[in-house]
């Protein structure tokens, strides 16, 4: 079973060339030969793979502490000035520890934020949206966001967030309307999204320039969080583009100026992985991460390189500890993706369930791609084939969509097209990782 993972679920596809000095290693799963290249250097990173450090925890932890003790002092549980902080310091208890329920104790703070507030409504309209993001609750987000619009709003501010949700839900014209309404090119909110426009539209180039401008800005400001989010999401961009060497420095940078951050670590650890076909580094680096930060999909990675290394058992016992975190975790739609390709071949029928609930919330190709996935894997050959005509074809060139297609036009006896894909795929190596990567070369 395949459990690719890739750096972000909506990312595209695009051709794009490496230069590097390749080993040839001879694969222990194959008789074919395996390129390896060296990027990493374990003296980088291992002073941050520390594992007796929660300091961005233990903060929140202690703005969280102050906050409910004004509350708690003024004898006022919904007073406005302490219901926002309060609310961020959950949020960011959540990121970094992954725990769900700190995400629904911000929602409801944010709530009653909305409720209590008389002069920010809208600000806390905005927080609870990004909230409802974090969570994959869409059209809720959507919902508020458009009410507070047409209220007494920041206008410029909302369109942002709007911007998100409309993409996230597959309303690109809406998307883009609300991107033009901001168009200035000295705007860190504007260009992030104009990257992500351009990504979406299938020209990298121009999202990785975009990026880097924001990437500027952050840096001229010397503001910590904006230069953190441009480094990981520039070392996103880079290694799709084939940039595998900058991706890593980007990450490298992150760890700098947040020697825990949980994300940085991980696009190390998929380099070691994808390019290096070093798993016991990479597994290193995600076991430092799971002591503190216990997100469910890391546990997917160590089941794909255990199956990259044939050791079945050991594959299953990751993939049961995902179903497990996520079961017990309380983190609603927000795996619901990663759980379609899990169900696909064991449990069919559940897969397609939860993809015709995922379709539901989010009408994205990238959500029907993994729709006709389930179908084809129920049986259901005509009807994966008109999913994928109608919703996925010329709409994206992520590799799990155009992977997905693949395999519904072979079922479908669409040999041209399935040999198109394919050679598209093969030059995808370092983005979908060696177990895809195997799996195209049999289409």
């Amino acid at each position: 079973m395949l459990f690719s993972i890739i750096y972000q679920l909506t990312m595209k596809r695009y051709n794009y060339y490496i230069f590097i000095l390749t080993l040839i290693v001879a694969a222990s799963c194959a008789e074919t030969e395996e390129k390896s290249v060296q990027v990493t250097n374990k003296q980088d990173y291992m002073g941050y793979l520390s594992t007796n450090k929660t300091t961005n925890f233990d903060n929140a932890v202690t703005e969280k502490d102050f906050w409910s003790n004004k509350m708690d002092a003024t004898s006022d549980t919904t007073s406005v000035g302490s219901l926002g902080p309060l609310a961020g310091a959950y949020s960011t208890m959540f990121d970094n520890s992954g725990t769900a329920a700190y995400l629904c104790n911000a929602e409801n703070l944010y709530k009653k934020g909305i409720e209590n507030s008389a002069h920010n409504k809208d600000g806390f309209t905005r927080s609870l949206a990004h909230n409802y993001i974090s969570q994959h609750r869409f059209k809720e987000a959507k919902e508020i966001l458009e009410e507070s619009y047409e209220g007494i709003s920041n206008k410029r501010a909302t369109e942002h967030v709007l911007f998100d949700v409309y993409m996230e839900l597959g309303q690109y014209e809406d998307a883009y309307r609300m991107m033009e309404l901001g168009k200035n090119n000295s705007d860190f909110n504007y260009l992030i999204r104009v990257a992500k426009w351009s990504d979406f539209k299938g020209d990298l180039d121009n999202a990785i320039k975009y990026i880097e401008k924001a990437r500027d800005i952050a840096n001229a400001r010397d503001n910590k969080s904006l230069k953190i989010w441009s480094y990981t999401n520039l070392g996103d961009y880079y290694g799709h583009a084939g940039r595998i060497q900058d991706a890593y420095n980007e990450y490298l940078k992150t760890l700098q100026l947040d020697p825990e951050n949980a994300y940085a670590k991980k696009g190390i650890a998929w380099i070691l992985y994808s390019a290096e076909k070093d798993t016991e580094a990479a597994n290193q680096i995600l076991d430092s991460i799971l002591v503190h930060h216990k997100v469910p999909e890391y546990y997917l990675l160590k089941a794909e390189m255990a199956e990259y290394n044939n050791a079945n058992a050991e594959s299953e016992k990751y993939t049961n500890k995902f179903l497990n975190a996520v079961n017990e975790g309380n983190y609603g739609a927000m795996y619901n993706a990663y759980l379609i390709e899990v169900y696909a071949d064991e449990n069919p029928e559940k897969a397609l369930q939860i993809a015709k609930t995922e379709v539901e919330n989010r009408a994205t190709p990238e959500s029907y791609h993994l729709l006709a996935l389930a179908q084809l894997k129920n049986n259901l050959q005509q009807e994966a084939l008109q999913t994928i005509s109608n919703h996925v074809e010329g709409k994206t060139s992520e590799p799990m969509a155009l992977y997905h297609s693949a395999l519904v036009y072979k079922a479908n006896g669409d040999t041209e097209k399935v040999e198109t894909l394919k050679n598209e795929l093969l030059e995808a190596e370092f983005e979908v990782g060696p177990v895809l990567f195997k799996k195209i070369q049999d289409l």
